[in-house]
């Protein structure tokens, strides 16, 4: 099972996502948990566990921590509009797994998270 673990944070590095820091005192500290998930195939066979490492922002209240959310996400219809779109020009479909997705944006606000359960670096 640490396999998953490390894979999840070997994302994390390789994308830069954070940096190591001292704890403040005056901003608070978002929790985070690790996450499972069996990936299955067409049949229902387990072909690989996933772990995801997120964010308990539950404990943040909007207007004091963050002014705004944004989770961007493919809407049915863009799907078929794309999927008639395809067909009616002939173009060719292809399917892909993505293995990881991170936002690339910058973000204003200071956000301070727990380092993951289990890969606390104690210095």
């Amino acid at each position: 099972m640490d396999y998953f673990y490390q894979e999840e944070l070997n994302q994390f590095e390789r994308n830069q996502v954070w940096e190591l820091v001292d704890r403040p005192n005056d901003h608070p500290i978002i929790g985070t948990k690790w996450v499972f998930r069996n990936k299955l195939d067409e049949h229902g066979i387990v072909i690989r566990n996933k772990a995801r490492l997120v964010a308990k922002g539950y404990n943040q209240e909007e207007g004091i921590y963050y002014e705004e959310t944004y989770a961007p996400v493919a809407r049915l219809e863009a799907i078929r509009m794309l999927l008639a779109f395809a067909s009616i020009m002939d173009f060719k479909l292809y399917q892909m797994d993505v293995e990881s997705e991170f936002l690339n944006e910058l973000i204003q606000e200071e956000v301070y998270v727990d380092q993951p359960p289990g890969f606390e670096n104690s210095n």
